[in-house]
């Protein structure tokens, strides 16, 4: 496998989680995607929950009008969400555990428990054109039932990595990241393109930038909370400028 430009995906679901916090239309994720697009985001992220609680429908709509950077549609594996992923037909869709009463992403997909279904789930959306990406641990059996379901794309869910660098647990961040090097090496012997996301920082995004197995990189909330204080273009460029470095 030829390795390229490690990509950087921006995801804009907490700007619209301060919007909501008091209604109304600002600030819009809209807006934000297109700055982050302009900032040099490869491409942009927002996960349309059941519950709504951050992004709403008409922000995919919003989304699908204006950008020009690809979407990567993160959802449920529900009928309702394949429906509205088969309407739009983003350029990526990323199938995602989801529980009401989680705060964020808790964990990655139990892909080899359900892998007929989650097989029959995902034909549509390749077949419409979508790219596939499952967001899983690095966990090497989760892999290969990904690679067996036909997936072309993994996601590895680094929060444990990334709790570990916040806590200064560093023989936890070390096992982390080697969990998280060796499943990357292991996908892309099946074939598999491989991303990392959630929880990723300036601190933190070295050393799974290094990875050359890793095409593409999601951030979100880190670079919506740095934005209070950067601004969000600068925000988005220093995370270019330490990951680009690290890949160097």
């Amino acid at each position: 496998m030829t390795y390229g430009k490690l990509r950087l995906g921006v995801n804009i679901d907490h700007v619209a989680t301060v919007r909501n916090a008091r209604g109304g239309a600002v600030p819009d994720p809209v807006r934000a995607a297109l700055l982050a697009e302009q900032a040099g985001a490869d491409g942009i992220t927002a996960h349309l929950r059941e519950d709504r609680r951050h992004i709403v429908d008409a922000d995919i709509d919003g989304l699908m009008a204006q950008l020009k950077a690809p979407l990567n549609f993160e959802m449920a594996a529900t009928a309702e969400m394949q429906s509205i992923a088969l309407r739009h037909q983003p350029h990526a869709v990323c199938i995602v555990p989801e529980k009401r009463e989680e705060r964020t992403t808790e964990g990655g997909l139990d892909v080899a428990g359900h892998e007929s279904q989650l097989a029959s789930y995902i034909r549509p959306l390749a077949d419409a054109g979508c790219r596939v990406s499952l967001f899983i641990a690095a966990d090497q059996q989760q892999v290969a039932a990904a690679a067996r379901i036909g997936a072309p794309v993994i996601e590895l869910h680094a929060g444990a990595y990334a709790d570990a660098w916040a806590q200064e647990r560093w023989d936890v961040r070390d096992s982390e990241l080697a969990r998280i090097t060796d499943t990357a090496a292991y996908a892309t012997t099946l074939g598999l393109e491989v991303h990392v996301g959630h929880g990723l920082t300036y601190d933190s995004v070295g050393p799974v930038a290094a990875l050359p197995q890793v095409m593409e990189l999601n951030i979100g909330h880190f670079l919506i909370g740095e934005a209070i204080f950067r601004g969000l273009g600068p925000a988005i460029a220093e995370m270019r400028r330490l990951m680009d470095a690290a890949r160097a």
